[in-house]
C-alpha cells in the first residue's frame, strides 16, 4: 500500500497528541482536522474533499482507491460522507493505543463525576 507507512505515522501521532493535549484538547484538534478535510457545501468529508485536502494529513501519496476506502470505512451511516462524529470515531479506531487511553479518560471522568456527586 503506497501510503501505509504515512498512515501508521499519523496513528502514532494521535497517541502523542493525546499525551500532550489531554482528552479535550485532542478532540478539539480532531475537530479542526475534520474542518480542514470536509466539503464546505455538504458539511461532511467526501472522497473528493479528502483527495483535495489530503496533504493536510500527509496522505497526498495515497491512491484514489485508498482514499475511497477511508471514506467508506468512516461512513458509519452509509450516507456517502464522513460527518464529524464519524471522523472522530475513525481516528480513534485507527489508533489502538489511543482507544486504550480513551477508556482510561472515560473511567477517570466517571470517577470524578461519582466523587463530586458523592460529596453533595
Amino acid at each position: 500500500m503506497a501510503g501505509a507507512g504515512e498512515l501508521n505515522g499519523f496513528q502514532d501521532n494521535l497517541a502523542s497528541m493525546a499525551d500532550k493535549l489531554g482528552g479535550e484538547g485532542l478532540i478539539a484538534e480532531l475537530c479542526k482536522g475534520f474542518s480542514l478535510l470536509m466539503d464546505r457545501d455538504k458539511g461532511v468529508i467526501t472522497f473528493e474533499s479528502l483527495r483535495k485536502n489530503s496533504a493536510f494529513l500527509g496522505l497526498q501519496d495515497f491512491r484514489d482507491d485508498e482514499l475511497r476506502s477511508m471514506v467508506e470505512e468512516g461512513d458509519l451511516d452509509g450516507d456517502g460522507g464522513v460527518d464529524q462524529m464519524e471522523f472522530c470515531v475513525l481516528m480513534f479506531r485507527l489508533s489502538p493505543e489511543l482507544m486504550e487511553r480513551s477508556e482510561a479518560w472515560l473511567e477517570h471522568a466517571l470517577y470524578q463525576e461519582f466523587v463530586q456527586h458523592g460529596k453533595n
